[in-house]
């Protein structure tokens, strides 16, 4: 400890006429201001120097504990939450005991402590019932109840729930209520297939959290669950704007530490979806190794590493991307529908099609299956169960219907075009595809936009367009190699450098010495036809001569 860190706390030491310890005042209010200004790091040390000399007084205590929560240490939080409920007991104020029970509860739930937290929200109810008088406390206890509720899939009742505490909060003007409610309220109207309704609710409440109408605890509650909710949707759009504002309001606070790790995550995801790979990793990996504390930070700690694991899936590297989402389920996490996709990658279709059947059987709720439905549909195709791949299609279908997001039509056209294709039918397949790969534009989402070609591709050579083909495959080419998606690059073959299969005939034989007459009685073909698709073969590969062309298709193993 420095002379200067000594002083500061031995002035937090002084003792009233009566010889008895009294806080600092000036160390008090520093304190307070620091809490004020989120310098989390000095309003923890400044108020812990204090109440060392001498106990915090409720209110400072509550300081105290949001600095720690802010920091992530759980533990003092939950301890001088107790304190401060402890002493508002016992001076007669119980409402504030119960607000207290009520996030010492909370804290215990997201920390998978059950009978804990069951046992503080089980005092705060009696302590509510022996004051026998209306306060906005009873709203906060609703909060257990519609989160419960929620779980269970009865978006009804979390309604219901959301807007009695709505009005008990307006009657009392908390504004943390309210606006937790009113985003609780969103959640479930989302999943009652009234997102419409549900994210005009939710646009409300970033405006509130963005201005700092919200108390630090509530605002980061907000975003993280606002998030987490239109990511499971597929509002991506929400997600994007979301993840952007949590991010501001991170960056505002460096010494943070508790909501830090989920925010890295969620911007992981929107970077990977921009196309931006390298960067997402990082993020992944920050969140994973740098924040760590707290009960926030170590559920992101599982979502970080299944992001690694799909970026490594997707650029190839299979071991990692196996190893990432073993450490995933060690976690707790279930690394699917990447892990059956790695399995498809490998090659190991029997493998891909009992992992992936096994998920769809599992997730019930609809927003649950649309996670996985793309997956089984893309793994079904490959082993040739079109029967259950249809099916799967029918699902997503279904439920585009309820939630037509951008994202979920995207997925639910591209995935109908794939079994198109598989099923024989290449004009329908290209309407499904056009129709997916307009909405992959329009989230700007190059790899899918990408994957979308190449399957275009495809349709185009069954219905005898052949350079429509080699266009598409050549943009798709140039997308994978930006990205540096090996397995998809792979999946091409070798590059045809935007020439038709008909042009990479010509070529080889005009690398073979042949002229036009002879090109032409080989394939054929008029004279005519072959001077057009020498032509081409020009343009295509940049040079001005039969001679050059002929070098060109020997240098890259086309002659």
């Amino acid at each position: 400890m420095t002379k200067l860190e000594r002083g500061s706390h031995w002035r937090a030491t002084a003792v009233d006429r009566h010889n008895r310890v009294v806080p600092d005042k000036a160390e008090l209010e520093r304190g307070r201001a620091s809490y004020a200004a989120a310098a989390w790091v000095d309003a923890h040390d400044t108020l812990t120097n204090v109440d060392r000399a001498s106990p915090l007084a409720p209110p400072d205590l509550e300081l105290l504990a949001e600095s720690c929560y802010m920091l992530g240490r759980d533990d003092e939080y939950v301890e001088a939450l107790e304190r401060a409920h402890n002493a508002y007991v016992e001076s007669g104020d119980i409402a504030r005991a119960v607000r207290l029970a009520f996030w010492i509860g909370h804290n215990g739930m997201h920390r998978g402590q059950i009978a804990r937290a069951g046992g503080w929200f089980g005092r705060a109810r009696r302590l509510l019932e022996d004051m026998g008088t209306d306060c906005v406390e009873r709203g906060y206890m609703l909060i257990p109840m519609w989160l419960e509720q929620m779980s269970r899939g009865d978006y009804k009742a979390v309604y219901a729930a959301t807007l009695e505490a709505e009005a008990i909060a307006e009657r009392f003007g908390d504004v943390d209520l309210v606006w937790l409610a009113r985003d609780e309220q969103g959640h479930a109207l989302v999943n009652l297939g009234e997102a419409a309704k549900g994210l005009r609710l939710v646009d409300e409440v970033l405006i509130a959290a963005a201005s700092g109408e919200i108390s630090p605890i509530p605002t980061g509650i907000v975003y993280c669950n606002t998030i987490a909710y239109c990511r499971d949707a597929f509002e991506l759009r929400h997600v994007q704007e979301w993840t952007q504002a949590f991010t501001v309001w991170c960056d505002r606070q460096p010494e943070m530490v508790t909501h830090n790790g989920l925010c890295l995550v969620h911007r992981a995801e929107m970077t990977q979806l921009s196309g931006s790979w390298a960067e997402a990793m990082d993020q992944a990996r920050e969140a994973g190794a740098r924040y760590t504390q707290g009960a926030l930070n170590q559920a992101a700690q599982g979502q970080a590493l299944y992001r690694q694991g799909e970026i490594y899936r997707l650029r190839g590297e299979f071991t990692k991307a196996e190893n990432a989402y073993k450490e995933t389920s060690g976690l707790g996490l279930d690394p699917q529908p990447g892990m059956a996709l790695l399995r498809l990658a490998q090659g190991k279709k029997d493998a891909a099609a009992s992992a992936i059947r096994r998920v769809v059987a599992e997730r019930t709720k609809p927003l649950e299956r649309v996670a996985v439905l793309p997956a089984y549909v893309q793994i079904t195709v490959a082993t040739g169960e079109l029967d259950r791949a249809a099916a799967a299609c029918n699902d997503l279908d279904e439920i585009t219907e309820v939630q037509p997001t951008e994202a979920l039509l995207a997925m639910a056209a591209n995935e109908r075009g794939r079994l198109s294709l598989a099923q024989g039918d290449p004009a329908r397949a290209l309407e499904w595809l056009r129709r997916a790969l307009g909405l992959w534009h329009s989230l700007q989402a190059p790899y899918e936009i990408a994957r979308a070609k190449v399957l275009i591709a495809h349709a185009c050579r069954e219905l005898g367009d052949d350079d429509s083909a080699a266009l598409e495959l050549a943009a798709a080419r140039d997308a994978f190699e930006r990205l540096d998606a090996k397995p998809d690059l792979a999946g091409l073959g070798a590059s045809t450098h935007g020439l038709t299969p008909r042009e990479l005939e010509v070529l080889r034989l005009v690398a073979a010495g042949m002229s036009n007459r002879q090109i032409a009685t080989s394939l054929v073909i008029s004279e005519h036809t072959v001077a057009r698709h020498v032509q081409n073969i020009f343009a295509k590969t940049g040079v001005t001569s039969r001679t050059a062309a002929g070098a060109f298709a020997h240098e890259h193993d086309l002659a």
